[in-house]
């Protein structure tokens, strides 16, 4: 059974960076053909694609949300992170890591999610 566990600050001062971990059990980040990837829901939003790491280390990112973000892995603790920097108040979601194929990239078609993390951006 592969499980994601979000982790991070719920609380972020506005122009900051937005750090989160996904801890994964159950499977390798390295496992091909897998893709890790970060999405959020703004409240009374649907669900926006951040960014994702492939099994390879190859990454990918919201051409809206480029400049701001960073995905990066850490293969010995089997950890995908998110960092998002110069948050504003708009950055306030939800934000969930999941696992899927390349396609889901594009399509949200993924297998497994995590719980979701609570992040605000308040000062």
């Amino acid at each position: 059974q592969v499980q994601l566990q979000e982790s991070g600050p719920g609380l972020v001062k506005p122009s900051q960076t937005l750090s989160l971990s996904c801890t994964v059990s159950g499977d390798s980040i390295t496992t091909a053909y897998y893709y890790w990837s970060w999405i959020r829901q703004s409240p009374g939003k649907g669900l926006e694609w951040v960014g994702a790491i492939a099994f390879s280390g190859s990454t990918y990112y919201s051409p809206s949300l480029k400049s701001r973000t960073s995905v990066s892995r850490n293969t010995s603790m089997n950890q995908v992170t998110l960092h998002l920097s110069s948050v504003t108040p708009e950055d306030t979601a939800v934000y969930y890591c999941a696992r899927g194929g390349m396609v889901a990239l594009t399509t949200g078609t993924y297998d497994y999610w995590g719980q979701g993390t609570q992040v605000t951006v308040s000062s």
